[in-house]
């Protein structure tokens, strides 16, 4: 019976030991993995990424030196670092995300406003006379399609009323007579007459006003072509003009041409249809947008410049001729590229990179080919995807640990390459001891034979 319960007894407590091992031992292990995985492999001074430390330690100024661990994952790309994320947040890395979108050199020059040539208008008179009545006569008045700008006596226009007068009666003369052929010329002579007075721009309203009142007109009225604003006034009341003289100079203002100089190494950007954009010192915080229209064919011998015409709506009339302006053409579009802030991009020698984040405070170098820049941003043709984290704010201390990251392993490849050599040096080495030491042993009783003879010789004698 006590032999039983002893027996009993024993494998129990062989039973709880093995499992209390397993149990608390495997934990205890994990801890200890745990522990040794998150140890930090060195510290780096904050302020100067090549001073290191084995040990936690404080620079010249107080700052903790930060610590540097190990990556959790084993990377494929040389230089990956991982950064704890309070240093991270202390150094200030920011981050942007990489968009697909369009993109445009913009090219940058100074412009100036001006009349579009297109919708400026000149008014002369058809005939000679005197001017008896101006109505517009400031420069800068806004006169609209058909508004009366001035009355002009005329012999020649008085005569050509009475010949329309006279074709009149005798068409209502001949209205009774029995020959076609007279009525049919009576009304000609009346259509002629008519179509004369319309020749010499005599306005309707005063062609159907003879016709009602049958009276000559002394002044006949000149009326605006265009709907503009007055820029020249040719002449004054009282002055006799001819055909020759110039009443008045028109423009329309709802839209303006403007002119820009681009230098010669810009031209081969720019292009009929490209967008421009404009800011005026007189109208603060508004920009206008427009399109390039023309590319003049000569350069300015002075500036060596290639002059470009731009059109732009003014329907505000803000944009007055003569005005200075700043223009940014958006030449060489790209669509539905890869662009990243320009600040990301880190230029060392002759590679180009940036840091792409792969998990907190991880952070991968990437090598990319970089296409055209403007207002801050760049066109990524190869390295960077749609929807990548790339670093923009403090990646030249990334930069530094990555660098240091790629020499201690490529350090650390050399030192496990001569460390596989060496061992195999020390293991031929100690063949050779082993087989020298079997010789000697070999040996050793020979030599111990020959004494002890000597010694019974020199006995004997």
């Amino acid at each position: 019976m006590n032999k039983s319960m002893l027996l009993v007894s024993s494998l129990t407590l062989v039973i709880g030991i093995g499992a209390g091992y397993l149990i608390f031992g495997s934990d205890n292990a994990s801890e200890v993995t745990t522990e040794e995985e998150n140890q930090p492999l060195f510290y780096r001074n904050p302020m100067n990424p090549d001073v290191t430390s084995p040990a936690p330690a404080k620079d010249s100024m107080g700052m903790d030196y930060v610590p540097v661990y190990a990556d959790s994952e084993a990377s494929k790309v040389v230089g990956t670092v991982k950064i704890d994320p309070v240093v991270v947040h202390n150094i200030g890395v920011r981050t942007a995300i990489a968009k697909q979108t369009s993109i445009s050199r913009t090219i940058r020059a100074v412009g100036r406003v001006d009349f579009d040539e297109e919708r400026m208008s000149r008014l002369h008179p058809k005939v000679e006379g005197w001017i008896e009545e101006i109505r517009v006569d400031k420069t800068g008045q806004t006169v609209a399609k058909d508004d009366i700008l001035l009355s002009i006596y005329s012999p020649k226009l008085v005569s050509t009323q009475q010949e329309y007068l006279l074709a009149l009666n005798y068409v209502s003369t001949l209205s009774k007579s029995p020959f076609d052929e007279i009525q049919r010329g009576a009304k000609e002579l009346v259509k002629s007459s008519r179509e004369r007075l319309q020749l010499l721009d005599v306005p309707e309203h005063q062609i159907k006003a003879l016709e009602r009142t049958r009276t000559i007109q002394k002044n006949l009225h000149i009326h605006s072509s265009v709907d503009g604003t007055v820029i020249r006034i040719g002449a004054r009341q009282g002055q006799f003009v001819t055909p020759k003289t110039e009443l008045y100079m028109m423009v329309d203002l709802n839209q303006v041409w403007v002119y820009a100089d681009v230098y010669e190494y810009e031209l081969p950007w720019v292009k009929v249809g490209d967008e421009v954009e404009m800011t005026l010192a007189s109208v603060p915080g508004k920009t206008f947008k427009g399109s390039l229209s023309y590319i003049y064919p000569y350069a300015q011998s002075k500036t060596r410049t290639t002059k470009v015409r731009l059109v732009f709506d003014n329907s505000e009339l803000l944009l007055r001729p003569d005005m200075f302006a700043e223009v940014n053409i958006q030449a060489d579009t790209l669509e539905n590229v890869v662009v990243i802030p320009a600040e990301a991009v880190i230029r060392s020698g002759d590679r180009t990179q940036v840091f792409i984040v792969r998990g907190p405070g991880k952070f991968e170098p990437r090598i990319v080919s970089l296409g055209i820049e403007s207002n801050g941003q760049v066109a990524v043709l190869d390295g960077v995807d749609a929807g990548d984290e790339v670093v923009t704010s403090a990646q030249f201390l990334v930069d530094s640990e990555s660098k240091l990251r790629e020499a201690t392993a490529k350090m650390m490849d050399v030192m496990k390459e001569g460390s596989d050599g060496s061992s195999g040096v020390s293991s031929a080495k100690a063949m050779d001891h082993e087989s020298m030491e079997e010789v000697d042993s070999s040996d050793m009783p020979m030599t111990d034979h020959s004494e002890h003879a000597t010694q019974e010789a020199h006995d004997h004698d």
